[in-house]
């Protein structure tokens, strides 16, 4: 390893580059861009990956959305058009038959104008059970969300967002604890949370009262607004979204080709799509920037074979004056790991750059990316990689160097 510190070592190194530096400079560019592709790519994909997170929070992404819509066959006496409605016996009956199911989450939907003194809205209001944060997990800001108690004494509570608050209270106003008027009925605030993109009410926002409660003044009797499923780690969410749609249509008489008598949104069938997606970018990331790594390499490999070929009378003296094929070898080498490693170290610098411009740039809500980084051990699997390469391909050179008899390559002009 004395070499590495050799001065002559480094001169030699220098002076070769020094001699070459417009060809020397442009393969460093080559295999530095490949480094900065790889860099920027990678962290672009893993700030989709990000942004994906962002975007579904703590939302259960093996969940399926099932509501009644009307037939659109004749069956059993039943003409074709007939208005369906899920009932909270239908829920006892799925938890019962549909094996693999962690959540069954009824909800009710409703528009309705809430006031808080001299300030209105118009706002949607679910009627919900305490699993709906389980499925759908609310950050709460002040507060708690709907109990069981709630649920049993059928509570004039409530839950809003923080949107609500904003246009309902006076700014710094403490809201846990205060009433409002919903549909002229006074409901207690007892939490406030701060929504994500899923499941948000939009600009406007959301206030969720006890499934119970809706149901008793808004008079639901035992029906359901719409059914949210979640299944279990390993159970294919696409089988318990048929197997549930199978099980309505006989419980409520329907045709079974019926497809229109139910609707339903598999949102875990859209996420497989998506992670697929994710999954292709970051390898078509590798491939696309690990190819351009090699191609820059062999650059690297072709400039030593020119350079070698231009100091053929040069080896032949130091040959001649009992230099050992080992130490021509070694020079090429650490020559090409040299010119690697700078080019490398670039690419790491200016693929870091370009990725905090990206994240300043998509700091945004709603951004596509969402801190694009790298992790560490991904930059150093690179650099070893280039390194590697870099010795490998200085090996040929090299090989190329030693191979030519010292007599012949005295008489080279």
């Amino acid at each position: 390893m004395k070499f590495l510190f050799d001065k002559d070592t480094w001169q030699e190194i220098y002076s070769s580059v020094r001699k070459n530096k417009l060809r020397t400079g442009i393969t460093i560019i080559g295999v530095m861009w490949g480094i900065f592709l790889l860099i920027v790519l990678l962290g672009a994909a893993r700030g989709m990956e990000n942004g994906f997170n962002k975007l579904f929070g703590d939302f259960a992404t093996n969940s399926v959305f099932i509501w009644a819509q009307s037939t659109s066959k004749p069956f059993k006496g039943f003409q074709e058009g007939k208005r369906l409605t899920l009932k909270m016996s239908d829920l006892q009956s799925i938890k019962n038959e549909i094996e693999g199911l962690e959540f069954v989450v009824p909800r009710h939907q409703s528009q309705a104008l809430a006031v808080n003194n001299f300030k209105s809205g118009n706002f949607g209001i679910f009627g919900d059970f305490p699993e709906l944060d389980k499925v759908s997990k609310k950050n709460l800001v002040y507060g708690r969300f709907i109990n069981d108690n709630d649920i049993k004494e059928k509570k004039k509570v409530c839950v809003i967002e923080e949107e609500i608050y904003k246009q309902l209270f006076d700014k710094d106003e403490f809201p846990i604890g205060q009433y409002i008027k919903i549909n002229d009925i006074n409901y207690k605030v007892v939490g406030m949370y701060k929504e994500g993109q899923i499941g948000s009410g939009g600009p406007q926002g959301n206030i969720h009262i006890p499934f119970t409660t809706f149901q008793q003044v808004y008079n639901r009797g035992n029906t359901i607004g719409w059914l949210m499923i979640t299944g279990k780690p390993g159970y294919d969410i696409t089988q318990i979204e048929s197997d549930v749609k199978l099980l309505l249509k006989n419980l409520h008489k329907v045709h079974p080709q019926d497809n229109r008598a139910f609707g339903s949104f598999n949102l875990g069938k859209e996420i497989a799509k998506v992670t697929g997606f994710l999954l292709g970018m970051q390898f078509l990331t590798w491939f696309v920037g690990i190819a351009t790594l090699i191609a820059g390499i062999f650059a690297i490999g072709n400039i030593l074979l020119i350079t070698v070929k231009e100091r053929t009378k040069e080896i032949g003296i130091r040959r001649a004056l009992g230099a050992k094929p080992w130490e021509i070898k070694r020079q090429i080498i650490l020559e090409s790991v040299f010119l690697t490693s700078i080019a490398g170290a670039l690419g790491i610098i200016f693929g870091g750059l370009a990725l905090m411009a990206l994240d300043a740039y998509n700091s945004g809500e709603g951004s596509v990316l969402t801190n694009p980084t790298v992790d560490i051990p991904v930059i150093l699997i690179a650099s070893a990689i280039l390194i590697i390469l870099g010795t490998l391909i200085g090996l040929i050179p090299a090989q190329t160097a030693v191979s030519i008899r010292p007599i012949e390559a005295l008489r080279e002009e």
